[in-house]
């Protein structure tokens, strides 16, 4: 899928599934996807990593099921899913379940993990870096090969996503292996310069793999800071714009990121 022009940006919104309950949750998405987003979107994770650790959280695949069958024109997916956390062939079958219950509307947004405390706190294993991206790359072949043999496969395209910037390991994975690119940078003292800049890093290793770079749709999380930049995130190639969004969820955030993202197609 290859990036479009800065009028067709589409634009999702990522629920935080932490410090809220189910109710605002499934209100939540239920709004989001009647104001009009083009994609929804919670996390893969077990514990709070924000605010206080020992608050309320919610599972994501579990959330995601529920979200397939409740809403009807949105992408779903998870940004991203852990492949640590769980049999990459069975991850690969739980994905195609809820793309089937979705209408085939799933994009399976995939990463190699980075908080140790809750891999330990779940009795899973957390290797140093090296290691986990070994498995990581593993585990993103394993769960592509997976959905390829299964019956019936998934309803719709589930493009794989692969979420992080790492200039050397990540990226070539993303040239060889990835659908669509997500990368967040509210870190960043220039987010939309280092997003120009990966997305580059990006073009080289597509060209080095053999990979026509148009074929990765290239994406980028902000939070509430990040929505003036959005014609500018569009302007550097990101073909989709995903705001974050914690509890309480703030529906005229996502207002606003519709009235933007209009803005740029008009």
């Amino acid at each position: 899928m290859p990036a479009p022009h800065p009028s067709g940006l589409r634009v999702g919104v990522q629920l935080h599934p932490q410090h809220t309950d189910i109710g605002p949750l499934r209100a939540a998405w239920r709004a989001a996807d009647a104001l009009g987003v083009d994609s929804l979107w919670t996390w893969d994770h077990f514990l709070p990593h924000h605010g206080d650790p020992a608050g309320r959280h919610f599972e994501c695949w579990s959330l995601l099921s529920a979200m397939a069958v409740e809403t009807e024109h949105a992408l779903i997916g998870p940004l991203v899913c852990c492949t640590a956390f769980r049999n990459p062939s069975v991850l690969a079958d739980m994905a195609r379940t809820v793309d089937q219950l979705s209408g085939g509307r799933l994009v399976l947004g995939l990463g190699a993990g980075w908080f140790e405390e809750e891999h330990r706190a779940y009795g899973l294993p957390f290797p140093g870096p090296k290691e986990r991206m070994d498995n990581f790359a593993v585990a993103v072949r394993t769960v592509k090969e997976r959905l390829s043999t299964l019956n019936p496969g998934p309803a719709g395209e589930l493009p794989v996503l692969i979420g992080g910037g790492g200039r050397r390991r990540t990226l070539e994975l993303v040239a060889r292996e990835a659908d669509w690119w997500n990368w967040y940078g509210w870190a960043s003292a220039d987010p939309v310069a280092e997003f120009r800049e990966l997305n580059g890093v990006l073009d080289d290793w597509c060209a080095r793999v053999g990979r026509d770079p148009g074929e990765v749709a290239r994406t980028v999380m902000i939070d509430a800071a990040g929505l003036p930049l959005l014609a500018e995130y569009a302007a550097a190639g990101a073909a989709h714009v995903v705001l974050s969004l914690p509890a309480p969820y703030d529906m005229a955030l996502v207002e606003e990121l519709i009235e933007r993202r209009d803005a740029i197609r008009a």
